[in-house]
């Protein structure tokens, strides 16, 4: 994984500070920076200069050029340069890759999804990779040098030099084929992360975890995973681990890592099969209909059906009994399902809510579902490229330009 250093070193605290408070300031003059950076007057300006002088500060036209100016000297104006670069996030999923390009704030350019093979050979997953993350750039209309940061999100384990460890069915090598060293050459900063961490940074960053400081992001369409914060801190593990779904193989009442997208529909063809809901209600014609969309489900539940309701409960059973785990393991205020099944899994959640409490000592998390749906692990890798860019990439470039 690629990396580079903040680049203006202890001798520059000053521009670092002017820098780091003119991310989030939108237009400012030195005054406010002065007062956001408790540094000198003198200092402030003399760090402003310097990130002017770098193209990483643009000055603005001041009050007299715009018409806004009455009396007295007109305060001088900065912003961010808007031309710094971009970042680029990867979702690479067992079955979709989502590639995702973005300014340093708060716009996305370009976002693409797509279907993918999840029998594709590691090589073959690579290079579908880099052709739409090139295809991506493209689009945006963003030349190669203009890219700060990447970061990928992949459904393995991944230590802190991006790589995954080897997986008894090569599973987790194929969802990360390499892309540590594939990505290398594409920004200045590279980072490859587990999919449920880059949730929990989601979750955290622009999601209902905002507030939190303990909480687990339950990755649970697919396959259970979850990105779990502890005082405040992504927790990684030598080799990524945490949170990791494997776990739920072991596990009575659980027994399988799959998500609730699959236990949805085998509740769902299980009572239809055991003559719980008879073939000509809604539930039993949605079974014969062919594949289950589990949405479907859930909507029939919420709406009070009497065949879908029992399957939303045995599953909200299971949802219960997860959560436990979890619980007992990290103790979390919150528990957040992500996923694209969260946008309707209300009814799974509020049976598990009312088995909560028999599962475990500690006070009961809170169970809330994702506002993010089906990107929330595109939500991740953005927010950690723009966090890159923000502490090395920006930074080793205003250096790069000032020792030029």
């Amino acid at each position: 994984m690629t990396e580079v250093s903040t680049g203006l070193g202890t001798g520059r605290a000053s521009v670092s500070a002017v820098l780091d408070f003119a991310w989030t300031a939108g237009e400012f003059t030195a005054t406010e920076a002065m007062a956001g950076t408790s540094l000198t007057r003198s200092t402030t300006i003399d760090a402003i200069d310097t990130l002017v002088t770098a193209e990483v500060l643009r000055e603005l036209p001041n009050a007299r050029a715009i018409g806004d100016y009455r009396s007295g000297r007109p305060a001088r104006r900065f912003a961010l340069a808007a031309d710094l670069g971009v970042v680029m996030g990867i979702d690479a999923g067992d079955t979709h890759l989502a590639v995702t390009v973005a300014d340093l704030l708060d716009r996305t350019l370009v976002h693409h999804r797509v279907e993918v093979d999840p029998a594709q050979s590691a090589d073959d997953r690579r290079a579908t990779i880099l052709q739409h993350l090139a295809a991506a750039r493209d689009e945006a209309g963003v030349p190669a040098e203009r890219v700060l940061a990447v970061c990928a999100g992949v459904a393995a384990p991944v230590n802190r030099d991006g790589i995954s460890p080897p997986h008894p069915d090569g599973f987790w090598e194929r969802t990360n084929p390499g892309l540590a060293e594939a990505l290398r050459d594409w920004a200045p900063v590279v980072e490859v992360k587990n999919d449920a961490q880059l949730a929990a940074i989601a979750e955290g960053t622009l999601g209902v975890a905002v507030d939190c400081r303990d909480y687990v992001a339950l990755l649970a369409s697919e396959r259970f995973g979850g990105g779990v914060v502890v005082d405040g801190h992504v927790l990684h593990g030598a080799h990524g681990g945490v949170g990791e779904g494997v776990v739920f193989d072991h596990i009575i009442g659980v027994g399988s890592a799959v998500g609730l997208r699959y236990a949805l529909e085998e509740q769902a063809r299980g009572a239809v099969a055991d003559g719980e809901a008879p073939a000509d209600g809604a539930l039993g014609r949605l079974v014969a209909g062919g594949p289950v969309d589990p949405r479907l489900v859930l909507t029939l539940a919420a709406s009070g059906d009497p065949d879908a309701l029992p399957v939303a409960e045995r599953v909200g059973a299971t949802l219960a009994r997860v959560v436990g785990v979890l619980g007992s393991m990290y103790d979390p205020a919150r528990v957040i399902i992500c996923g694209a099944v969260a946008e309707s899994i209300e009814p799974v959640l509020a049976a598990a809510r009312r088995i909560l409490p028999d599962e475990l000592h500690l006070p009961a998390p809170e169970i809330l579902a994702s506002t993010l749906g089906a990107e929330v692990v595109s939500a991740g890798a953005i927010a950690t490229a723009r966090r890159a860019a923000r502490e090395r990439a920006v930074p080793r470039l205003a250096e790069q330009r000032l020792t030029a």
